[in-house]
């Protein structure tokens, strides 16, 4: 077979997820080569996402180049994929899940401070709202950039920590100190490296079966699916996170907040897996039966 072509964001994190998928495809005697491509989300790093309006912001030059057949796959941190794929495009694979977690870094000056009195930097609607829940004082900063851009922003800013995937700080292998946050729910998808191919390409579809993670999948489905009910295209605090044990049995957490974090309306269960069930779809439709509705409304309005 010809060289498999991999589209991939060209920022460090990314370039290092195209070359694990890479790895793997070259243990089965593919050729590989990397293309990488300048997405819309790495050339505007001064607004905050949910601001810019653009669903999949960091896919959507990806899936171009894939639509366009001038890329065979196109790799992405998971969390990045909207719920709802471009026509013809479609997940071929995940890698299996290394570092799900959110975890805090602060800046020298500041690792003394408690928790409570923090000025925390980011820019995202969940971590926010997740953090105020906790700290309804915490005054908060706007950041984007790639892991090594923040962490510059970071000394360099006044702001006394910033919180990131743990899979982004594991990967680079960077030499950081961070702290673990229980209170913290990951962002649904959280540490999977997923693949996207096109629905029409039997032959990649057949390579990638034997490289995707089956346990992986089966919780990033119910992760996804949860989302994709509770939102309805709308950005919103939601976290979600599944784990399955041998036994096929998952645990599953998921919150959704309001911006401000006073209003959390959580689950945590633990069921058998049924293929034949939609897991997500129901338990979402617990919190938004809960009141979630009336909370996604009011985001919705605020946004």
């Amino acid at each position: 077979m010809r060289s498999i072509k991999i589209g991939t964001r060209n920022s460090p994190l990314a370039l290092w997820q195209a070359r694990e998928v890479a790895r793997n495809l070259q243990n089965k005697n593919y050729k590989t080569d990397i293309v990488p491509i300048l997405s819309s989300g790495d050339k505007n790093l001064t607004q905050p996402l949910y601001t810019l309006g653009i669903t999949g912001i960091f896919t959507k030059d990806l899936d171009i180049a894939l639509l366009n057949k001038e890329v065979d796959i196109a790799v992405h941190s998971l969390k990045d994929i909207p719920t709802e794929l471009p026509q013809n495009l479609k997940i071929i694979a995940v890698l299996e899940r290394d570092y799900p977690e959110d975890v805090l870094v602060r800046k020298k000056d500041s690792a003394t401070l408690d928790l409570k009195n923090l000025k925390i930097a980011t820019s995202s609607l969940r971590r926010r709202a997740f953090w105020l829940r906790e700290f309804p004082e915490t005054q908060f900063s706007d950041i984007r950039g790639n892991v090594q851009t923040r962490l510059k922003k970071l000394e360099e800013n006044d702001f006394d920590a910033t919180l990131f995937s743990l899979a982004a700080i594991a990967r680079m292998g960077l030499n950081v100190d961070y702290e673990q946050l229980p209170m913290m729910i990951s962002a649904p998808a959280q540490g999977v490296v997923a693949v996207c191919g096109r629905s029409d390409d039997a032959e990649i579809q057949e390579i990638f079966e034997s490289i995707n993670h089956k346990k992986t999948q089966i919780c990033i489905d119910i992760e996804r699916s949860f989302l994709n009910t509770l939102e309805g295209g709308c950005t919103a605090p939601i976290g979600a996170f599944a784990e399955i044990n041998d036994q096929n049995e998952i645990r599953f957490v998921g919150r959704l907040c309001s911006l401000d974090g006073k209003n959390c309306i959580e689950t945590d269960e633990i069921f058998a897996w049924n293929e034949a069930e939609n897991h997500g779809k129901r338990l979402a439709e617990k919190i938004l039966l809960n009141g979630g509705r009336e909370l996604m409304q009011e985001i919705k309005n605020s946004l």
